[in-house]
């Protein structure tokens, strides 16, 4: 014999799984955390202005999206130059570009089985906005955004390497 729920009770299991469901499509998403209500606290997040790789001087205002396209510039040309899924290898352009290496984070380049990572994400805080850029074979090609900072002061959700090079 088939037993048939109510409306009511389907309601109730709906009602009872929406958190589950919401948790496991945040953590997909691509998407940082909202703005705080509380302002973040400001980080040096450029040093003083350089030419990136390719010449193209860092705007004097440093905002977020000022940055954006310089930024996006230094990440391609790594990308282009090795096709590279290596931190280390973003993280030292971008300094060379003349952003703060202690405002940036980075996901690690290996698995945690020790296979190489399908994509990595970095990140530079900009006062209370980040630029975040992934690459990796498991992405479409190389992609640079400006996102809200999260409210701990950071920019990745997770686990992220130390840049202690």
């Amino acid at each position: 014999m088939r037993r048939h729920q109510s409306p009511r009770g389907t309601r109730l299991l709906l009602i009872a799984l929406a958190p589950a469901v919401a948790v496991s499509l945040v953590a997909c998403a691509p998407e940082a955390a909202p703005r705080s209500s509380e302002p973040a606290s400001p980080s040096p997040s450029v040093s003083s202005p350089g030419p990136t790789p390719t010449g193209t001087p860092v705007p004097a205002d440093g905002s977020a999206g000022a940055l954006l396209p310089t930024f996006t510039s230094v990440m391609d040309e790594v990308w282009r130059r090795s096709e590279s899924v290596k931190g280390r290898d973003y993280v030292d352009a971008l300094v060379a570009a003349g952003f703060a290496k202690d405002a940036m984070q980075v996901t690690f380049d290996e698995t945690s089985v020790g296979l190489p990572a399908d994509s990595i994400q970095f990140s530079v805080r900009i006062d209370d906005e980040c630029l975040v850029g992934q690459v990796g074979p498991s992405v479409p090609g190389p992609t640079a955004l400006v996102m809200p900072g999260l409210p701990e002061g950071e920019c990745l959700v997770g686990e992220t390497r130390p840049i202690d090079w």
